[in-house]
């Protein structure tokens, strides 16, 4: 085993519970074993911090997976999953839902999601990746599942000197497969859709949306496969508009409105910035405009250009906003903190010069939960914003 001592001092963020420990702040290693095998951690001084999977081709030399003596053996893992899995069931979880959350579930870089009866997987770093087949067997297990399917088609894994991997583990794919999310049916295209599938971290907030879309004109950008504009059309929208680049994505719209008998819904393919131009050009408004783009921000160096992105799109959007309506606007940017997301949307009101009030301030799913002392879990913002008449 290897044994990772750390410089002095940097064991503190790590006792205040963050997963990671970076090669820049290990002093020295000692002892011998493979890459992603579980390495001890500890403090300049030799105090315990605790064991985690190490990998010398990565910045994070070593994430943590326990604090105590246990053994990281096949009965960890599983009672790690099983654990992972009854909390989701606690707060009443069932077709849909992220199973795992990687470092918030003690499960570092693996994410699990439920599609009905298909799991959709990813092994973001070597020590799960070396792993796989134990944690595909005890997925099976514990969920009997028909389908699992590795979505490891992510760049983070060259990182960790792995290349990208997509395919069936195990079992066989339904590419019709339908899930059952706020009540409203979703076809779901776990091989070829955004991320694992499908933004399941919004579920919460697509369901809030209910509260204000009664009755109104809604304006859907960044539309993906229609979860806001379905639900927006279940509140009793008078009339959605659903906005996306892909004309994939806005066949997945169509089909789910299909699904689900909603005549309200119209697709629109364009460029969202250049859509909110023109809108305001021809003096179209809506009464509530939902922006939940994808991340403008990738990495710490395209924060600035990212920046001024979030605060131009939320300009244009409160432009073409009637005057009492509401905006629900998202930056899934973990490198866009909450004071700057804050900051961006004060911005963004006076260069649009117009009074807005903050309703509301939510952030992912509760199957998405962060870790405390871990920021990096934290990463999505949705504030609700009334537009005010000026005065």
């Amino acid at each position: 085993m290897y044994t990772v001592t750390l410089k002095k001092g940097e064991e503190k963020r790590l006792l205040q519970f963050h997963p990671w420990v970076y090669a820049n702040e290990v002093a020295k290693i000692e002892g011998k074993d493979v890459q992603g095998s579980v390495a001890r951690v500890q403090a300049f001084d030799g105090r315990f911090v605790g064991y985690g999977f190490i990998n010398h081709h990565s910045k994070i030399l070593v994430r943590i997976v326990t604090r105590d003596e246990t053994p990281v053996d096949r009965d960890f893992f599983y009672e790690r999953i099983k654990k992972a899995k009854e909390y989701r069931e606690t707060l009443g979880y069932g077709d849909a839902y992220r199973v795992v959350f990687g470092e918030s579930d003690m499960l570092p870089a693996l994410i699990v999601d439920k599609y009905g009866d298909h799991l959709s997987v990813q092994f973001l770093c070597l020590g799960m990746e070396v792993r796989k087949a134990m944690i595909v067997e005890i997925l099976t297990e514990l969920f009997h599942p028909a389908c699992i399917f590795e979505r490891s088609d992510v760049s983070v894994r060259e990182k960790e000197g792995l290349p990208e991997a997509k395919g069936v583990l195990y079992g066989t794919l339904n590419e019709n497969l339908v899930i059952v999310e706020n009540g409203l049916k979703l076809a779901i295209d776990i091989e070829n859709g955004q991320k694992t599938g499908y933004f399941l971290d919004q579920k919460e907030n697509r369901e809030n949306l209910c509260r204000y879309a009664k009755d109104k004109t809604v304006l859907d950008c960044f539309c993906n496969q229609g979860g806001f504009s379905l639900c927006a059309a279940k509140a009793g929208a008078k009339e959605v508009t659903a906005v996306d680049i892909s004309p994939l994505a806005l066949e997945c719209v169509r089909k789910n409105a299909e699904l689900n008998g909603f005549d309200t819904i119209r697709t629109q393919e364009a460029d969202v910035f250049e859509f909110l131009k023109n809108l305001k050009e021809e003096e179209k408004k809506y009464d509530l405009i939902i922006l939940d783009p994808p991340a403008f921000i990738k990495t710490a160096d395209t924060v600035k250009n990212g920046y001024y992105g979030y605060r131009d799109i939320n300009t244009q959007a409160l432009k073409v906003l009637r005057d009492g309506g509401y905006l629900v606007t998202c930056s899934c940017s973990q490198h866009l903190t909450v004071p700057m997301f804050m900051q961006m949307l004060t911005e963004a009101s006076v260069a649009a010069r117009t009074p807005v009030r903050f309703v509301e301030f939510r952030t992912q799913a509760r199957d998405h939960a962060p870790l405390l002392g871990a920021e990096e879990g934290l990463y999505l913002k949705v504030a609700v914003l009334q537009k005010i008449r000026r005065y």
